[in-house]
């Protein structure tokens, strides 16, 4: 991460589990703490961000957060960003001040009815592996945000792991169902194989270990490995062999076409999600 930003005052509205991830990467990335704020109104959710540095001012004003701060990360619940973010809307803030959200679904068009089509707006699409700094995000913006807004945006979210932009917001739901809802596709599969680990005899904890090792690897070797992914499995898939038996199972019972609807189902989502 550069130190370009390290003044940057960054407020976020709402203190859950993204905005924590976040903080986290930027306190680590080395970002001063008294250059973070955080606004929520549940006492447990400021005790959680104050764990992380004592320095970060919490408070239960939006508005007063808004008024100060650089950028604005919005990481509320797409069900209630409407509710949050139009207030705000209607306060005096810096000229110069970045907004971003992080929410599912939330179009730019939502944000510019709320903040003025002159703000600069960013729409982001983290994911939970965002916990442990090893996220993946996807970022557009409205044409008025600067290389400058856009490099503190990535400043931000590269915190978390990476970050990848994107020109056409139409794409945004398709990260949403390929990278942001993606971690729960690989949880399921992990899930399955140590029930069957167990089923095979092993005990709970070394059935999770192999699973999970497993997807481990097999993710390290994917994300660093110059082959096709095709090339990678073929190289693991001896003719006649145990991998090839599995793989034909799972070609035969529709394994493609099943996770081709489940990934358009949760594109659909993200759409309704932003209509609503």
């Amino acid at each position: 991460m550069s130190g370009k930003y390290i003044n940057t005052h960054i407020g976020f509205i709402g203190g859950g589990n993204m905005a924590q991830a976040i903080i986290r990467g930027l306190l680590q990335a080395g970002h001063p703490a008294k250059k973070i704020s955080v606004a929520d109104p549940i006492a447990e959710q400021q005790q959680l961000i104050k764990a992380l540095a004592e320095e970060i001012t919490c408070t239960i004003d939006n508005a007063t957060l808004a008024k100060q701060c650089d950028m604005l990360v919005l990481a509320v619940k797409p069900q209630i960003m409407n509710t949050v973010a139009e207030p705000l809307g209607q306060i005096n803030r810096p000229d110069n001040q970045v907004i971003i959200s992080v929410a599912a679904g939330i179009t730019l068009a939502s944000m510019s009815d709320w903040f003025g089509t002159d703000s600069a707006l960013i729409r982001v699409m983290p994911n939970q592996p965002a916990l442990i700094g090893e996220g993946m995000s996807g970022l557009c913006a409205t044409t008025n945000v600067s290389n400058t807004d856009k490099q503190q945006a990535t400043y931000v979210m590269e915190a978390t792991g990476k970050a990848l932009w994107f020109e056409d917001e139409q794409l945004m739901d398709a990260v949403t169902a390929i990278s942001g809802s993606g971690p729960a596709y690989f949880y399921l599969i992990m899930e399955i194989m140590q029930e069957v680990a167990e089923e095979f005899g092993f005990d709970k904890k070394t059935a999770r270990i192999l699973s999970t090792q497993t997807a481990l690897g097999a993710g390290h070797v994917a994300a660093t490995a110059n082959e096709e992914l095709s090339d990678l499995r073929k190289r693991v898939t001896s003719p006649g062999g145990t991998t090839e038996a599995a793989l034909k199972t799972l070609e035969a019972g529709g394994i493609r076409d099943m996770f081709r609807n489940a990934l358009q189902a949760a594109k659909e989502r993200s759409l309704e999600l932003g209509k609503n």
